[in-house]
């Protein structure tokens, strides 16, 4: 029988092995729901379980003791048979199907935006509610995009128990990050207008870029020419324009979902937004930075003040040591950092900041809030 190895995440599933979890993480959101594995919980399904954010589902799951009577671990044809241990449970991974998601209560999609048009429905139908982590679903009117600590209004109407399915979406990964630090700032003194600039690691590319960088790593350091599947860029030591498609306009995709997504998360369609997306050799947290102009002024000692006290936050802007938020030090952890607080020095009075924000992109940036809004469904 075969296992199933995923070394590059936070925890190792095989036929034997229990999920490892990781160290305990400082910046944990302290509102956690503690019941884990319930007769009175709701049926859960991992749809992708086998994918970076799919083993990252489980592990926020365990770490956040989500409450659950029973969990299906769902994967493509390919892994379908294969065993792996959640906290101490042996489980057959099954083949995505229609049936997959009959007596399901809800759904963690992260299978790819095909997969989630093909069976988020379906699911739906039969009564689930589903959060997607694709881009399937994000732009639909009718389909709630949510950070919970930024919008949860946005699916106040959906609940477990009201006797039928729903979509909720869940944002782009430096769509959440950048939100995160933004939204307190602009819920004092209104964004006109946001310029992004990401520098985005190789876990939003998937496991399979994440090993690729590993692999190119060694082999530019053995003076081997690097091995180029995932990207057509060689990526290790080299930074280059985000994989996504560029448009007709010079934006790529993920800008363009950047641009999209803050404006229906805000719910403010006239704020001004421009982005540019960056791939850097970095494991699996991106950073971030962004320059906010305001209608109302909001000086910096008041910004840090607010950020301190925001969920979901912690503040690294230590300018005497020159100590700010590194992708290393927020990789695993819950909270993004923010820090390099600074009036915008072209913009009049206090009318403009400059922040640097790094977080998690397979844990804040999918799977843990993903979680959390399934938390919100309770």
């Amino acid at each position: 029988m075969a296992s199933l190895s995923l070394p590059l995440q936070n925890h190792v599933f095989s036929a034997t092995t229990p999920l490892i979890r990781s160290n305990p993480r400082p910046f944990a959101i302290p509102t956690k729901v503690r019941m884990s594995l319930q007769e009175s919980g709701p049926s859960i399904a991992v749809a992708g379980v086998t994918g970076a954010v799919g083993q990252e589902f489980l592990s926020v799951l365990s770490d956040r003791d989500f409450p659950y009577r029973s969990i299906k671990m769902l994967a493509s044809k390919r892994s379908a048979g294969r065993r792996l241990t959640f906290e101490d449970k042996d489980y057959v991974i099954e083949e995505l199907s229609p049936e997959s998601f009959e007596g399901v209560d809800i759904a963690l999609f992260s299978a790819g935006g095909s997969i989630s048009k093909e069976f988020g429905p379906i699911a739906v139908d039969r009564g689930t509610i589903v959060v997607d982590n694709s881009s399937a679903f994000r732009m639909d009117e009718q389909v709630p995009l949510v950070i919970p600590e930024v919008n949860p209004e946005a699916m106040e109407n959906i609940k477990l128990g009201m006797g039928k399915g729903a979509l909720i979406a869940n944002p782009n990964c430096s769509t959440i990050i950048c939100l995160m630090a933004a939204t307190p700032l602009h819920r004092r003194a209104k964004v006109l207008r946001m310029v992004v600039s990401t520098y985005q690691a190789a876990s939003g590319a998937g496991a399979a870029a994440m090993e690729e960088l590993e692999q190119q790593t060694r082999e530019v350091l053995d003076g081997r020419p690097p091995t180029c599947k995932i990207f057509k860029e060689q990526y290790a030591f080299n930074l280059f324009s985000h994989n996504a498609s560029v448009l007709s306009n010079g934006y790529n995709e993920e800008e363009m979902k950047m641009v999209k997504e803050t404006r229906k998360i805000w719910n403010y369609k006239d704020v001004r937004v421009t982005a540019t997306c960056i791939r850097v050799p970095v494991m699996r947290a991106h950073a971030e930075s962004v320059n906010l102009q305001f209608e109302k002024p909001l000086d910096e000692d008041t910004a840090r003040d607010i950020l301190k006290n925001a969920p979901g936050v912690v503040v690294i802007d230590d300018r005497a040591s020159n100590h700010f938020p590194t992708p290393l030090e927020v990789s695993n952890k819950d909270a993004v950092a923010v820090g390099r607080i600074r009036r915008d020095l072209s913009q009049d009075g206090n009318q403009g900041l400059d922040i640097f924000v790094c977080g998690d992109q397979i844990r804040k940036g999918a799977a843990l809030n993903a979680v959390q809004i399934a938390e919100m469904l309770l």
